[in-house]
């Protein structure tokens, strides 16, 4: 790496702040230097059972100027919205860690999640709070590594908090809470397992703002809005941290750093009326009843091959291999980053009146026949 890049973007053995501010979150993630896999050959490759999706990544296109332009209209149409949520979501966190805060995000999703809580615990509550940002792998856990790291530096166990940006089937959140206790009975620790997101759709969260599936702005682009980091990977070797890699050939449309800022100075406005407490039990039964309709309806053949909500959807578009775009309406402000995805890739756009989620997608099965 050369020595003119600059010193935020740096690896050191405690971490790195990719392109975000120092102060602001501190990745523990080793930095690798991948093989990039094209998205059909490396979505075949995940079907057959050949690699699991934590070994590979496909390269991230640079947004172009009309999508990057949707985006921009996602934060002025969401941006208080989502401030609001931040702000609630930071007095839940102060009121069940009222002996000391460390944020523990879930890269990348839940990165600017992170900073923002960061910056709203520190600014406006003032505490003296710590973000890092750990890779959580489905099937693989949480990187216990990093959280050994975390509590080597001196914070308290008790003081931890895992948070995302939204959940979809909740798959994450119970990879947390298993591995979370797991290594929770191997250092006889009692870290609280429990998830923070902002938008949880299934109930599986411990704590969340709202069940809306709504437009979190974040999720519209990548690594441009994660501090220019990769998906993590797995680790390379025993003993190591899950990886990532730096996408700084990316740097020319980074919004990392003007995403959070634009959220930054919504936050002093936002509304803080309370709101109805989402019913878990209820949103549970929802995801199930639509993952088994979705079998029937669509031949949805493996559930990993459902994608509700918003962000989950996007993420389908942006790097797997999709079959359709379910949703239910067809000119909704929210889905308008989807619909364009969609008309650039040929994805097949399906309208359903009495989907329970404002989008879903479908991920395409390669295997024989199909």
């Amino acid at each position: 790496m050369s020595s003119a890049e600059p010193a935020a973007l740096r690896p050191h053995s405690a971490g790195f702040s990719g392109s975000y501010a120092p102060d602001d979150v501190t990745f523990l993630l080793d930095r690798v230097q991948p093989d990039f896999t094209d998205v059909l050959e490396k979505e075949r490759l995940i079907q057959a059972g050949e690699r699991h999706y934590g070994e590979l990544l496909s390269p991230e296109p640079a947004p172009d100027a009309a999508y990057l332009e949707v985006f921009e209209r996602a934060v002025e149409r969401n941006g208080a919205r989502l401030a609001a949520d931040l702000r609630r979501l930071a007095v839940n966190i102060q009121q069940q860690r009222p002996d000391g805060i460390t944020l523990v995000s879930l890269a990348r999703g839940g990165t600017p999640v992170g900073v923002l809580l960061g910056r709203i615990l520190r600014e406006l509550h003032g505490l003296a709070v710590r973000h890092y940002s750990v890779s959580i792998i489905r099937d693989h856990g949480v990187d216990t590594v990093a959280l050994r790291q975390i509590l080597e530096a001196g914070h308290a166990p008790e003081s931890l908090v895992f948070v995302d940006g939204w959940t979809g089937k909740g798959v994450i959140a119970r990879e947390l809470e298993r591995s979370v206790r797991a290594f929770n009975a191997v250092h006889d620790l009692r870290l609280d397992p429990g998830l923070f997101a902002v938008a949880d759709l299934c109930g599986a969260a411990a704590v969340s703002a709202t069940a809306d599936d709504y437009l979190i702005p974040s999720a519209v682009l990548n690594a441009t809005v994660s501090g220019l980091i990769s998906r993590s990977l797995l680790p390379a070797r025993p003993g190591a941290r899950h990886g990532a890699a730096l996408l700084s050939d990316l740097a020319a449309w980074d919004r990392s750093r003007a995403f959070v800022d634009a959220i930054w100075a919504r936050v002093p406005q936002a509304d803080l009326a309370a709101l109805p407490l989402p019913d878990r039990a209820a949103l549970r039964g929802r995801s199930a009843a639509f993952l088994d309709e979705a079998a029937r309806r669509w031949n949805a053949e493996w559930p990993n091959f459902v994608k509700p909500g918003v962000g989950e959807a996007t993420r389908v578009l942006l790097r797997r291999v999709p079959e359709r775009l379910l949703l239910r309406e067809s000119d909704h402000p929210d889905t308008e980053h989807l619909r364009h995805l969609a008309a650039a890739k040929g994805v097949p756009v399906e309208i359903v009146p009495d989907l329970p989620y404002r989008a879903t997608a479908l991920i395409r099965s390669l295997s024989e026949g199909a």
